[in-house]
């Protein structure tokens, strides 16, 4: 007979300091996978749409390559495919999932009399961070100057971000090309523009997309863009700015970022 209290296994994946897919959202890509739809999946896992949506876009940008490809379709329900990466993700939680369970079992059962429990020895290790864009890359050039470190990470084809660091955290990041990386930006200091034109701005950062969703709020809105390559960017605006700008799903867009706003991260 199973004890009342017995331990159980909590895992996340995770490289570095990445934040971790735990089992909630591998269960997530199990059932898009089945339903063959984001909202469909949200629906059988008692999930808002809303969530779901930005549980798949938290995936797709912790991820070299997009886990799950969907076409927009709003709650109503629009196609989405797990990508060959996705279930590779999957197969490789369940393994590990597996097997640390029976090391656990294995531990329990040589565990001392009055030995710490096991959930105080076996914790999950992962970088938490308020911030709601985290993007994963690769540097692709850092341009030394006598105070600060201009550093420039291809998060996919086509698309840089430029961040603007100390000399001393690139020495300590060890960034380089080459060097993988996560740029974290808060979702506050995302501008946003309508359209795909160029504009004269002192932001070094500017990137087209199109817009993929936006949530009106009681005090602020809340816009994502597609920016390419399974990557999306989230942007936080007043109401009033909602209002007046009017961003569509479907529409062309931009976001704009100072480089002095983008925080690196490194494994």
């Amino acid at each position: 007979m199973q004890a009342e209290h017995a331990i159980k296994a909590l895992i996340q994946l995770r490289k570095g300091r990445r934040s971790g897919v735990g089992a909630e959202r591998i269960r997530l890509l199990e059932v898009i996978g089945e339903r063959g739809s984001i909202s469909a999946a949200a629906r059988a896992l008692g999930l808002s749409y809303k969530g779901a949506w930005e549980a798949v876009q938290a995936l797709n940008n912790l991820f070299e390559r997009p886990l799950v490809v969907a076409q927009p379709g709003g709650k109503a329900g629009g196609a989405a495919v797990v990508t060959p990466t996705g279930a590779a993700v999957i197969l490789a939680f369940r393994k590990v999932e597996a097997e640390l369970a029976e090391v656990i079992g294995q531990l329990e059962a040589h565990l001392a009399e009055g030995a710490p429990p096991i959930d105080r020895i076996i914790r999950s290790l992962t970088m938490k961070t308020s911030a709601r864009n985290a993007l994963r890359g690769v540097v692709s050039r850092v341009t030394d100057g006598q105070v600060n470190a201009e550093v420039v990470l291809r998060i996919s084809d086509g698309v840089e971000i430029t961040a603007i660091v100390t000399r001393e955290s690139a020495r300590d990041l060890g960034l380089a090309p080459g060097r993988e990386a996560i740029a974290i930006i808060k979702s506050s200091f995302v501008i946003l523009a309508k359209g795909a034109a160029p504009l004269a701005l002192s932001a070094r950062n500017r990137l087209a997309g199109t817009v993929l969703r936006h949530d009106a709020g009681a005090v602020n809105d809340e816009v994502v863009l597609d920016i390419g390559g399974g990557k999306t960017i989230t942007a936080t605006i007043t109401r009033e700015s909602g209002q007046a700008l009017g961003f569509a799903p479907g529409e062309p867009a931009q976001a704009l970022i100072k480089a002095s706003h983008v925080i690196l991260a490194t494994d």
